[in-house]
């Protein structure tokens, strides 16, 4: 596989069907479901909500520093396999200690997993808490103050959940106080929502990249924008399938961002929901559209620049991209 750096990846949305009935029966919790079967059934959604109500039901298997840890090393593991050199992953920090899980107990476990990743898979990793959107702003700036409190070594903020109906907006003061303390801000924004949520993220929030953002599309003006600034997107097709944002593959927007001169990456979002780790997503579109190798080699080489990694760390990951490319072309 290509070398690449995965910047849309929700650790919860790793969960493996098997790994959900391993943490219940561990934490002697009763699962709605029977067997793994019947709770693979269930993932079939209609949109994005549908797929929420399921992902956060699963996630109360999680309670220990262990469960956090096991589901972090589960997931660098299976990145190690699909090229992944450089992983910036998310957590629903908040998803946790609202059913009274401690916030020390969460970040303890995958921050264990994290700060062994390089040396064990040969995976750099930053953490970015995700502020959840359908919860209120005063939420949210009471998770960024404990996150800060403990001293964890974050990387970032980022806003995902529902989108429609919560706009960037509502979260302004938020990434300013996280903007003030040094730390990196990005928004889900344009997957669901409207290119005005896309504007919004950039002019409210000042965010550093849009995860998702397929719907500026619709907006020329704001393609121009992000464009010309070179601001980052994070497309994850497959997920943009199973969510139907997109009725097929075949609609879906990527090659026409890559002709308009996006600097666009791809992503696993939730693999265990959508179908496919990273790997699975870029051999959909090597598949599914009608892209040049040269093309595959833009969106990995897109990954490490719209990362947060220092100059010298990606200039080393550049190499590898490079390096991989002239393989295969010889």
């Amino acid at each position: 596989m290509i070398p690449t750096a995965e910047l849309h990846v929700h650790l919860e949305g790793t969960l493996q069907p098997d790994s959900i009935f391993r943490f219940a029966e561990r934490n002697k919790i009763q699962l709605p479901y029977d067997d793994v079967s019947e709770l693979a059934s269930r993932y079939e959604f209609a949109d994005l909500q549908s797929f929420l109500d399921l992902y956060y039901a699963n996630m109360a298997t999680l309670r220990t520093a262990d469960d956090f840890a096991d589901m972090t090393e589960a997931y660098l593991t299976r990145a190690a396999t699909a090229g992944v050199r450089h992983a910036e992953v998310f957590l629903d920090a908040q998803a946790h200690t609202a059913r009274g899980v401690p916030l020390p107990t969460v970040l303890e476990g995958v921050m264990h997993a994290l700060d062994t990743s390089e040396r064990r898979h040969g995976i750099s990793t930053g953490l970015i808490i995700t502020m959840l959107r359908d919860h209120s702003a005063e939420s949210a700036m009471r998770a960024l103050d404990a996150i800060t409190d403990l001293g964890s070594p974050i990387l970032g903020i980022g806003l995902d959940s529902a989108e429609v109906g919560n706009p960037p907006s509502k979260f302004a003061d938020v990434f300013a106080r996280a903007r003030a303390l040094g730390l990196h801000v990005v928004a889900h924004a344009g997957e669901e929502g409207p290119p005005s949520y896309i504007w919004e993220a950039l002019d409210l929030l000042h965010v550093e990249r849009i995860d998702h953002g397929v719907r500026c599309l619709e907006d020329d003006a704001l393609v121009e924008h992000l464009a010309t600034e070179r601001i980052p997107l994070t497309v994850c097709p497959l997920s943009n399938v199973r969510l139907k944002v997109v009725a097929d593959l075949a609609d879906h927007p990527l090659p026409t961002m890559l002709k308009r001169g996006l600097l666009v990456t791809v992503n696993s979002d939730d693999p265990a929901y959508f179908g496919g780790y990273l790997d699975d997503n870029f051999e959909a579109i090597e598949h599914g559209f009608d892209l040049e190798h040269a093309d595959i080699v833009t969106l990995a080489r897109n990954s490490i620049e719209a990362s947060f990694l220092d100059d010298a760390h990606k200039a080393r990951l550049l190499a590898q991209v490079d390096t991989y490319a002239a393989d295969e072309a010889s």
